[in-house]
C-alpha cells in the first residue's frame, strides 16, 4: 500500500512537471516603506521644554 501511494505521487508529479513555469516579473518589484521617524522630534520636544522650566521658574510654578 506504502508504495502504490508513493508511486502514485512519483507519477503524479512526472504529470504536472511540465506544467509548472517560473517567470521573473516584466516590472521590478517596489517596496513601499511608510516608516514614522517621530521618536526624536518628541525628544527634542521634551528637552526644549525642560530647558525652559529650568530657565524660567517663575513661568512655571509648582
Amino acid at each position: 500500500m506504502k508504495r502504490m501511494t508513493i508511486m502514485t505521487a512519483g507519477l503524479a508529479g512526472l504529470a504536472l512537471g511540465g506544467c509548472i513555469q517560473v517567470k521573473s516579473p516584466d516590472k521590478p518589484i517596489e517596496i513601499n516603506l511608510n516608516v514614522k521617524v517621530q521618536q526624536e522630534v518628541v525628544v527634542k520636544l521634551q528637552r526644549d521644554a525642560q530647558d525652559l522650566i529650568q530657565n524660567n521658574p517663575e513661568l512655571f510654578p509648582q
